[in-house]
């Protein structure tokens, strides 16, 4: 099992620039509920597009998550 999608999310928190990654991971830090463990597109996506945090969120997460798939390799 490799590292899920908020291990990889939780590089953003320490920036000093409030872009919408921070804002992202941030707001994934709060939420108690956000699936932690995840590593599955699906259900990190239909979580986000059931909560919104921000109006552009989703594509935000298409290129984060995109990124994330990279480090994987």
């Amino acid at each position: 099992m490799g590292k899920s999608f908020y291990q990889y999310m939780m590089r953003y928190r320490g920036m000093k620039q409030l872009t919408d990654e921070k804002k992202l991971a941030d707001w994934m830090f709060e939420d108690h509920d956000f699936p932690r463990q995840s590593e599955k597109y699906d259900e990190v996506s239909r979580y986000l597009e059931w909560n919104l945090p921000f109006s552009n969120v989703m594509s935000v997460f298409d290129a984060l998550w995109y990124d994330y798939l990279e480090t994987r390799r």
